[in-house]
């Protein structure tokens, strides 16, 4: 069995500007398929990964698909960038190695989790993710302090036990709008430190004792305001602080001593030699990995059980389209150290449903894993036929260069 062709698919829907997902679907000679994903599709950087996963595709053309180590090694070291290449480097190898994975498992005809050790969780505890989007079918940003108790209390009433949100992303009315990072950085304002203990005591109120809250931070904050923030929130009993500021090791470890809430990130952090120094230095307490921007299944599954030696919690980040919920739940259902499963609000709208076949939703709370071969999902007729919202390159070979086709052999 070989590759003959990767299909590329970067989505510019014109239902939801802001988000640009870029796929994949990797095709071989018995006409088994996998799908992947380049997990930057909000930000900038989407085009950037839509033309890495194409330069990336050139690599495998004619390699055998179920040579993932073989292929994974080649992306990284024969590339000159892969190296220690950071995010859309990463994203555009976790495209094609999340889609090689896919094609593993249906070519043995077991979901992934089966090749990745076997299940050890099936009832995976999730918690909804960005509440101050709303919880609704619809993404919209809150601003009334009584509207972050609400969107809370409706995730609760459906079952879920732990809710995040970033309390620090928008103004209070009737100014509205979004924070600036002057807002939060170097010293938090009194007014603005009140608000966002305001709107995480009403969350704690409207949940009760026994709903976990996570406190995002989205990197917006650096190392003094996220100790103020840390130290005003502490009494409201946060499940973990994520991604307190830009992730560096020293300012890490620096937070790690100063701050009483165990520390999340990794959404940001790519790779297992990225994240050595935050495992030795016990920096971390949950790492947040992105299938599809660290690297897919082969550098994960590394990265988790190197976690699970310094005893590091796993919670997948994913924030894609639906494969990234696929990825996510057949990592986490294969590895010790897992603690919890991220539901993002964009799982909710249909702008994201529509990109796959099946609509993955959690009940009351808990996800059951997948079981079909492979992923358990895959590309749907929107992303692969609709040519006036998303723009599709095939790679086959046919235009590599000498060098190129000298490595693919």
């Amino acid at each position: 069995m070989v590759i003959t062709k990767v299909d590329v698919f970067h989505v510019q829907d014109k239902l939801n500007p802001a988000i640009h997902p870029v796929l994949c679907r990797i095709h071989t000679d018995t006409g088994l398929y996998g799908d992947g994903e380049a997990a930057m599709s909000y930000g900038v950087g989407s085009t950037a990964a839509f033309g890495m996963v194409q330069d990336l595709a050139n690599l495998i053309i004619g390699m055998d698909p179920l040579e993932t180590e073989k292929i994974w090694d080649k992306m990284y070291r024969t590339t000159f960038w892969g190296q220690n290449g950071g995010g859309v480097f990463s994203a555009g190898m976790s495209a094609i190695d999340i889609a090689l994975w896919d094609i593993k498992g249906k070519y043995f005809g077991v979901p992934i989790h089966v090749l990745l050790g076997g299940k050890l969780n099936d009832d995976l505890r999730v918690y909804a993710s960005q509440i101050q989007f709303g919880w609704r079918k619809t993404m919209g940003a809150v601003f009334e302090t009584q509207a972050y108790a609400d969107a809370a209390i409706r995730a609760v009433s459906e079952g879920y036990d732990a809710i995040k949100a970033d309390f620090f992303t928008f103004r209070d009315a009737p100014s509205k709008g979004a924070f600036t990072d002057r807002d939060r950085t170097c010293y938090l304002l009194p007014q603005n430190l009140r608000l966002v203990v305001e709107r995480v005591s009403a969350v704690r109120e409207a949940v009760g004792p026994d709903v976990d809250i996570i406190m995002e931070n989205h990197s917006y904050l650096d190392v003094n305001t996220a100790i103020q923030l840390a130290e005003a929130v502490r009494p409201y009993g946060i499940m973990y602080f994520e991604e307190p500021n830009t992730p560096d090791p020293q300012t890490a470890r620096l937070l790690a001593k100063r701050i009483n809430i165990p520390l999340a990130s990794g959404e940001r952090i790519y790779t297992r030699w990225q994240y050595a120094p935050y495992f030795r230095d016990g920096s971390l307490q949950i790492a947040q990995p992105d299938m599809g921007t660290c690297g897919g299944f082969t550098e994960v599954k590394k990265i988790c059980d190197m976690a699970y030696t310094y005893d590091v919690a796993i919670q997948i980040h994913a924030c894609g389209s639906p494969l990234s919920t696929a990825a996510a739940l057949q990592m986490e259902a294969a590895i010790p150290n897992f603690i919890i499963h991220e539901h993002h609000q964009c799982f909710l709208t249909e702008n994201n449903i529509k990109l796959c076949k099946r609509d993955y939703q959690p009940v009351n709370g808990r996800f059951k894993v997948p079981e079909l071969p492979g992923l358990g999902q895959e590309l749907s007729d929107f992303v692969l036929y609709d040519r006036d919202n998303v723009d599709l390159v095939t790679v086959d070979g046919s235009k590599q260069s000498w060098t190129m086709a000298k490595d693919a052999k």
